[in-house]
């Protein structure tokens, strides 16, 4: 069994408008943004991360806006529903807040004994809020969130399933561990992981595949606390038979890469260097960042991109 992995990392969507997209998580979610670079296959599409203050592992939602992409077709063989964990008794202020920046469509909900929030993003992303107790991870409040209701992070992220079997298996191979079943939901845990560190298995075997687009997320990262670690978790997968790409520097982490029985894409992503290796803390987020091989591009970029304000 690995024994590296702490929880999530980062969850990377899609979505339509890269202005609304940093609007929603930025002025509706109050995280700040960490990081404005681009796609590295597709220099002209923004990537976008959302975090906490520093971006730690475990707090970072991060997005390919692709103009013009339809809507995704939610189904199975993808991650239904990225949990961000809030105070305990904070879900009222989150109700407020929502509703007046515009979140119409909001469902109030337990879920194994935890009181939760559901709602959608711009491009009908599936989001909820989960108050959990004592989380002694540190919110953002410079977007206007105070810190007795900010966001700490993620606490989980469901996966819609066929068949949850061999998906399961590899979980509790990656470190986790059954803790409930309950209404054809099964939750794993990693114990004393980062605090992102849950995952729930939904098993829809009636219901057809997932069509990617705007509003889906296009994979999962777990986290590792170093390049050593990560070819550790990456032999241990390829000597269990997985199909694991080489290690790809991301300039903020390193990546490898595999897709799961139930069709998710799984990264295993580097705590390490961090978002702030090219920007100091004070200032993350603000200009653009261009990997190497793109930085040639910048002029036709600054030009091209959608403005992320005004």
């Amino acid at each position: 069994m690995i024994d590296q992995i702490k929880g999530l990392h980062h969850v990377t969507s899609m979505a339509a408008s890269a202005r609304g997209n940093n609007k929603f998580f930025t002025d509706t979610l109050g995280l700040r943004r960490v990081k404005q670079t681009v796609n590295f296959d597709a220099p002209d599409v923004y990537h976008l991360y959302y975090g906490d203050e520093v971006g730690t592992p475990g707090s970072v939602m991060t997005y390919f806006p692709f103009p013009h992409i339809a809507r995704g077709r939610p189904g199975t063989g993808e991650v239904g529903t990225t949990v961000f964990a809030v105070p305990e008794g904070s879900l009222g202020y989150w109700a407020n807040r929502l509703a007046a920046k515009g979140s119409l469509e909001m469902k109030a909900d337990e879920a194994f004994g935890e009181k939760r929030l559901n709602f959608f993003g711009p491009d009908g992303d599936g989001f909820a809020l989960a108050e959990v107790k004592n989380d002694a991870r540190t919110g953002w409040t410079g977007n206007g969130v105070d810190a007795d209701h900010a966001i700490r992070g993620f606490h989980s992220a469901s996966m819609r399933l066929r068949d949850e079997g061999a998906t399961v298996e590899l979980l509790k191979f990656m470190g986790y561990q059954e803790v409930d079943r309950k209404d054809g939901v099964t939750r794993l845990a990693i114990p004393g992981g980062n605090g992102a560190d849950t995952i729930d298995i939904e098993t829809m075997p009636n219901i057809a595949r997932a069509q990617q687009g705007a509003g889906s997320v296009h994979h999962i990262a777990f986290a590792v606390e170093n390049r050593a670690k990560q070819l550790e978790v990456r032999k241990a997968l390829m000597d269990t038979g997985y199909q694991v790409t080489p290690v790809i520097d991301r300039d903020y982490f390193w990546a490898i890469y595999f897709r799961t029985p139930g069709g998710v894409l799984f990264e295993i992503a580097t705590n390490e260097p961090g978002f702030d290796r090219d920007e100091d803390t004070a200032h993350l987020g603000q200009a653009l960042q261009l990997p190497n091989q793109h930085r040639h591009l910048r002029s036709y970029l600054e030009e091209h991109l959608e403005k992320l304000e005004g």
